[in-house]
């Protein structure tokens, strides 16, 4: 599998091998890598959003890709500059000009480095909204004091790419469907001192897969059904049984597209051991092709 773009790719969440560092380890586990599908002037393109956290504070970046893998524009919001937190830059394409707002200055945080609430996120392309994140949405409308209608602003959320991390208890949230409902993804494994692990996938606190004799299939891949809609599955916990303590497992959970085009895809995605080698640039593709959404989870054991 390939990675996502290019132009993504500092500030793209990367995939730690088994040799890794711990302070690799730990910086992975601070960032979160969203994907949405929108439009400039009608042509489609991908925004990146990924945030991070450090001890130094919270930082984003925010990229813009053309879908022919050209990065538009990037911009960076560096922890150490994250004490002003709200703010705005623009930046000249050969198209027009792409303004980015944001405002955190009162947004709330929980565990991992993605805000919650009480903040904006907005991407503008001569005067049109192209992607509006967060619930203060009049205020950044106002911010931008122009003409764009904020409605128009339907970017589709495509991808998430996240590090999560315990002990035998692993967490997140997921909303498989744009516009969905957010659904509590909790992963359990127990692996220290156990002779037979077996591997548990709850949403909402409902078991929805269960993996017996885990150490024969350590990788695979299951179909499970989210409010009525089959979601498939994969997993790979090699790292987990027969790596070193740094190694971490990969699960990836992507609405499922319609029969005769799984077909079509099945020798580019149904192979879970390349779900080591990073996120897929096929799976990129099948979003844009109305296929549904990909989560991507990169769960770590702490020490």
């Amino acid at each position: 599998m390939r990675e996502f773009p290019s132009c993504f790719g500092e500030n793209g969440v990367q995939v730690a091998d088994s040799s890794s560092s711990s302070s690799t380890t730990r910086g992975a586990q601070n960032a979160v890598t969203c994907v949405y599908h929108s439009k400039l002037r009608g042509r489609s393109c991908l925004i990146t959003v990924s945030w991070t956290k450090t001890l130094m504070g919270q930082g984003m970046s925010v990229g813009i890709d053309d879908l022919s893998h050209i990065c538009l524009c990037k911009v960076e919001i560096k922890p150490w500059l994250f004490l002003k937190r709200k703010g705005s830059k623009s930046l000249e394409v050969q198209s027009g000009k792409i303004d980015i707002f944001w405002d955190l200055s009162s947004a709330k945080f929980g565990s991992g480095p993605e805000p919650l609430e009480g903040f904006y996120l907005a991407a503008v392309f001569n005067q049109e909204m192209v992607l509006l994140l967060g619930d203060l949405k009049n205020e950044a409308c106002k911010k931008v004091h122009s003409d764009c209608v904020f409605a128009h602003s339907g970017a589709s959320f495509i991808a998430k790419r996240e590090h999560i991390f315990g002990k035998k208890f692993y967490g997140a949230k997921a909303q498989f469907f744009d516009k969905g409902k957010v659904h509590d993804v909790t992963i359990e494994c127990d692996t220290v001192g156990v002779n037979d692990p077996c591997l548990v996938i709850r949403i909402d606190s409902k078991t929805v897969m269960q993996v017996k004799r885990l150490k024969w299939k350590f990788r695979g891949n299951h179909t499970v059904l989210v409010d009525g809609v089959p979601v498939e599955v994969f997993w790979d916990v090699h790292n987990w049984l027969f790596g070193n303590a740094l190694g971490n497992a990969v699960f990836l959970f992507q609405t499922c597209v319609p029969t005769e085009k799984m077909c079509e895809e099945s020798q580019s995605v149904s192979d879970p051991a390349s779900l080591t080698q990073g996120s897929s640039q096929q799976f990129r593709d099948s979003q844009l092709q109305g296929f549904g959404f990909s989560l991507v989870l990169y769960a770590w054991k702490n020490e």
